[in-house]
């Protein structure tokens, strides 16, 4: 559907100030915090992993939330669950398709951060010299980790990891398209500062509930 598209560079930057207006990004907005914390970053990776799943993104967030809620808040109790808890729990939170596949992979991604980085993705960031293309690489070699999946979480983590920015996913660059806030992640770093990685994370993360919510007329009046 046609949406109408913002011109002007002052109506583009009352739309910006509007969309991160709350000081929080995509994760936050739903219950998840976004700090340099092992717990937090863990619990935000296997947010991503679940929100790059087809079907409603809702079901993904509760799965999350569920797990978080059930003990499973970083990657060394994730690790030390047992299979059949994690099958329950998904299927609780609303989860269909092959939900063991799935708790196999949540398993596994918690096992590898414990084995490779002793359950701290600052650990990865560290081996990586806080270089971005480095950081990930080492992101795609964890189980269940994909380009799509990298996106989502570096979505998020660029407010805390500032080397990796600008980064923008999928939802996010859909939305700022049809807005008329430019076609890539440079687009949207400058309308968001120079040098404001946190505030680029609120936007990315604002641009895609817009899109999964389907909230354009609400932001267009069309």
């Amino acid at each position: 559907m046609p949406t109408s598209v913002i011109s002007s560079i002052e109506e583009k930057k009352r739309l910006v100030r509007r969309l991160a207006g709350d000081n929080r990004g995509f994760a936050e907005r739903y219950g998840f915090q976004v700090t340099n914390n092992p717990s937090h970053l863990f619990q935000v990776l296997y947010l991503s992993v679940l929100l790059a799943r087809r079907g409603d993104f809702r079901k993904a967030v509760d799965s999350a939330l569920a797990l978080r809620d059930n003990g499973w808040d970083s990657a060394a109790r994730m690790a030390r669950s047992l299979h059949a808890d994690r099958v329950r729990v998904l299927r609780a939170a609303g989860q269909r398709g092959d939900v063991n596949a799935l708790a196999d992979t949540l398993g596994d991604l918690a096992r590898a951060v414990v084995d490779r980085y002793r359950g701290d993705l600052r650990r990865l960031r560290t081996a990586a010299h806080q270089d971005p293309a480095r950081e990930r690489q080492l992101l795609a070699g964890l189980p269940g980790v994909d380009d799509q999946v990298i996106d989502l979480f570096l979505r998020e983590a660029q407010a805390v990891w500032r080397e990796v920015a600008p980064v923008a996913d999928r939802r996010a660059l859909a939305a700022a398209r049809r807005l008329g806030l430019g076609r890539s992640a440079d687009d949207l770093a400058g309308l968001a500062g120079s040098g404001e990685s946190e505030r680029l994370a609120w936007l990315v993360g604002a641009l895609a509930r817009v899109d999964l919510e389907k909230r354009y007329a609400e932001l267009t009046g069309v």
